[in-house]
C-alpha cells in the first residue's frame, strides 16, 4: 500500500462535569481548545490508547462510556474516535501538552473550539444512542453527516 493512501487513527476523551459541563484543554504547540486525546499507538488497543492519551494531557484516570463519533480528517487522513467518558480518579494537571483546563458549556464549546474540534464536544454533550460520523478539513465541517 502506498504510504500516501495510509490512515492514522485518533482518540479523544470528551469527561463531563456534574453540571453537564465538558473539559477542554488548551494544547501547549497551538494554543487551541480542544477534548484530551491524540494518535494511538500501533500496538495498543483502542480503550488503552485513550485512557493513555486522557491521562497524559490532563492527570485524570477516565472510564469510557460511549463511542458518540467518528470524524475523518479528509485532508490529512485521520480518523478520529471519540468517546464520552468518566472520571475514576486524579487530579488535572498541567503537561508538556496541556496548558490549560476550562470546563465548558455548549456555547462556551462552540466559541473556543473551532468548528471541527467543537462538534466532536457537542456530540458526546448530546447523549445520543447513536453515534455521529462526520468528515471536516481539519476546521470546518464538510459534506453529508449523520448524526
Amino acid at each position: 500500500m502506498n504510504q500516501d493512501n495510509r490512515h492514522s487513527v485518533s482518540v479523544a476523551g470528551v469527561i463531563l462535569d456534574e453540571q453537564g459541563r465538558a473539559l477542554l484543554i488548551q494544547r501547549r504547540d497551538n494554543g487551541h481548545w480542544e477534548a484530551p486525546g491524540g494518535i494511538l499507538e500501533r500496538d495498543e488497543d483502542i480503550k488503552t490508547g485513550l485512557c493513555r492519551e486522557v491521562l497524559e494531557e490532563t492527570g485524570l484516570t477516565v472510564e469510557p462510556e460511549a463511542l458518540t463519533g467518528v470524524y475523518k480528517n479528509m485532508t490529512h487522513g485521520i480518523v478520529a474516535l471519540v468517546f464520552r467518558c468518566r472520571t475514576l480518579r486524579g487530579t488535572l494537571t498541567e503537561t508538556d501538552e496541556t496548558r490549560s483546563f476550562h470546563w465548558a458549556t455548549a456555547k462556551e464549546v462552540a466559541s473556543l473550539a473551532s468548528e471541527a474540534f467543537a462538534i466532536r464536544v457537542l456530540d458526546a454533550m448530546r447523549q445520543s444512542n447513536h453515534p455521529a460520523v462526520r468528515q471536516h478539513d481539519g476546521v470546518h465541517l464538510i459534506g453529508p453527516t449523520t448524526a
